[in-house]
């Protein structure tokens, strides 16, 4: 795989392009002659007005629209972006060139109480009647090993929440999307699976079994949190330039 291309990286539930924070920028730098996108599920970031699909492969559509495609792309997904990515894969192959899959799961290949730990459970499920500023807090906590006591980053959360917030319909809708989400096909194309041991939120034994049974590159870091790319996006960025290379 060259250097260029076109890179489409998809979030996960109820994060917008700008969760994506420093990682952007230091693929840009990595990838100086590559176009990055940042799309946003419908329901989310500058898309917050409209309703969520109910399922993934309505995200998946939705993103397909949303993404300019001109040539085949190369996806970097984190969580449920990672099932919008695989789904597209499987549906749409000859628009896909490759991806990098982080910290994502899917039925049947693990079973549910991998795919969301039983003690993230009683944390994750109020979330979505929470206040915007509670929302935030708790999945900073949740979702960073790093940053889950960082004042600044947080406050910056709470603000585009505040701008584009997120509703509870649409969180709902989302997280039965992505916990009904099931792999009926395995992608063609070259993949990369990554994840962190130490993710509180998913367990990394879904990467690991999405690696095995598809037979791909896999690559986990040790002590970086759920959102691996805010806790480690130098890491991250090397890891899929060395692959790429």
């Amino acid at each position: 795989m060259n250097q260029s291309g076109h890179f489409v990286l998809i979030r996960g539930l109820w994060r917008e392009a700008r969760h994506w924070g420093e990682f952007t920028a230091h693929l840009q730098q990595q990838f100086p002659g590559a176009l990055i996108s940042t799309p946003d599920v419908p329901g989310n970031g500058m898309r917050h007005q409209e309703t969520s699909p109910s399922t993934i492969a309505g995200m998946t559509d939705a993103l397909r629209q949303q993404a300019g495609l001109s040539q085949p792309v190369r996806l970097i997904a984190l969580s449920m972006g990672g099932m919008i990515a695989i789904d597209w894969m499987t549906r749409y192959p000859k628009e896909i060139e490759a991806a990098v899959l982080i910290n994502t799961s899917a039925r049947p290949l693990s079973p549910f109480y991998h795919r969301l730990r039983w003690a993230a459970y009683p944390h994750v499920l109020p979330l979505i009647f929470h206040s915007a500023a509670r929302r935030e807090a708790d999945i900073l906590r949740l979702t960073s090993n790093r940053h889950p006591h960082d004042t600044k980053l947080l406050e910056s959360w709470q603000q585009w929440q505040r701008q584009n917030p997120v509703s509870p319909i649409n969180a709902g809708k989302q997280f039965l999307a992505a916990m009904r989400f099931s792999v009926t096909a395995q992608p063609q194309q070259p993949l990369l699976v990554v994840t962190s041991r130490a993710d509180r939120l998913v367990d990394y034994r879904c990467s690991q079994k999405l690696a095995q049974t598809w037979k791909t590159a896999y690559v986990e870091h040790e002590s970086a949190g759920h959102d691996l790319p805010l806790d480690e996006p130098e890491w991250l960025t090397e890891a899929v330039k060395r692959w790429i290379n």
